[in-house]
């Protein structure tokens, strides 16, 4: 699960109509004075230094005035998300980089990573285009395609696995559970894409919002680990979790995915491994954690290896930090796997405090570069 986002609200915003994914843009650089954006966020403010600026590549420069940590979103009006920085921690400044078309969008700052947020208006101008990089073409391309291959491989997984719950199969269940998740996991890079799709699947207890009804695999999982009996609720929401990811499975042709929103997810979603995951919150009854994790670093991967290309013209000291990182990374998981092609992994209970640490320092090691992604293919 991705950390908890604005997004959650938006159930019905999905199913409006999309235009293509992978059209062009007016190709800027980031960090051209006209299409960075200061944002300064406070406890009770959000201030942006202009509320229109030309389409194409922008550059938020944020900075976290305030007491508390913040989070900074770019949001269609309907509030699908455009991109993210999560975790802005109160003195620090930090920098996303983001690809829009001309149109309306909000700019939302959340102190305390709570609620909706507080909203400015904003507007890009201009329509003209200009012939995008092909490879960026190609690793949006190649992605949408890997996302669907990992939805349509998910679908019979979850099946074995809701069909056990629904069977009253607790322990024939309970073997099922984790790798009903990985493919979804794969994919959580572009969650955002999906609508209210995660919020249904994916929401733990604790990011229920107001109203929400708990539903999805961690609702599944509690009943299983927890409370150890399957009654005729978790046979409802099990074929509810099947019908949510065959309608995932539907859209992944036609969400949102640009190479700065496949860029800009992969660092988010590590930084919710590093602060979130590492500490057993995201699997809190089955300790199945190390699946979630090595699905998300598998997913980053892909979407780094898919834009290594254009990054590596422009920055191939990057690509070279990127490559020893992702593979430090890799080889400190094998640690707690029963071999390198298997997914089953050490229950996440057994490992101790010293050992989270080391992990969530390799999360860190890689965040880091990765966090300069998104910029460097857009030069």
């Amino acid at each position: 699960m991705r950390a908890v986002r604005l997004s959650v609200v938006t159930a019905a915003a999905t199913a409006a109509a999309l235009t293509s994914l992978t059209a062009c843009t007016q190709k800027s650089t980031a960090g051209d004075g006209d299409h960075v954006i200061n944002v300064t966020a406070t406890d009770d403010a959000c201030e942006v230094s202009k509320k229109q600026f030309p389409a194409g590549h922008i550059e938020l420069d944020i900075e976290n005035k305030g007491s508390k940590v913040t989070e900074v979103y770019v949001l269609f009006p309907d509030d699908r998300v455009v991109a993210e920085r999560e975790n802005i921690g109160p003195g620090t400044r930090q920098k996303v980089t983001a690809e829009v078309k001309a149109g309306s969008y909000r700019i939302a700052c959340k102190p305390g990573m709570k609620g909706k947020g507080i909203r400015q208006d904003v507007r890009a101008t201009g329509g003209s285009t200009a012939k995008r990089n092909p490879a960026l073409d190609k690793a949006v391309a190649g992605y949408r395609a890997y996302v669907q291959t990992q939805a349509d491989e998910t679908l019979p997984r979850v099946e074995t696995f809701t069909k056990a719950v629904q069977a009253g199969d607790l322990e024939a269940a309970k073997k099922a559970y984790a790798p009903s998740r990985l493919g979804w996991e794969r994919t959580e890079p572009v969650a955002e894409s999906f609508g209210d799709i995660d919020p249904k699947v994916d929401v733990r207890e604790d990011g229920l919002e107001g109203g929400q009804k708990w539903t999805g695999w961690h609702r599944l999982e509690k009943a299983l680990w927890q409370d150890k009996k399957i009654g005729a609720e978790e046979k409802t929401l099990a074929g509810q979790l099947v019908t949510d990811l065959k309608d995932w499975q539907k859209r992944v042709a036609t969400a949102e995915i640009t190479p700065t929103s496949m860029a800009n997810g992969a660092k988010e979603l590590l930084d919710e491994v590093a602060t979130g995951k590492v500490t057993g919150e995201e699997e809190a009854y089955s300790h199945t954690d190390l699946v979630d994790f090595k699905g998300n670093v598998e997913g980053a991967q892909k979407a780094y290896e898919l834009l290594k290309p254009a990054a590596q013209a422009n920055d191939p000291a990057l690509t070279k930090e990127l490559d020893k990182q992702f593979a430090a990374l890799e080889a400190l998981l094998d640690k707690y796997r029963a071999g390198k092609t298997s997914y089953e992994f050490v229950s996440y209970d057994k490992v101790g405090q010293d050992d989270r640490k080391e992990l969530s320092d390799a999360v860190n090691a890689l965040a880091e570069p990765l966090s300069k992604l998104a910029a460097t293919v857009v030069k």
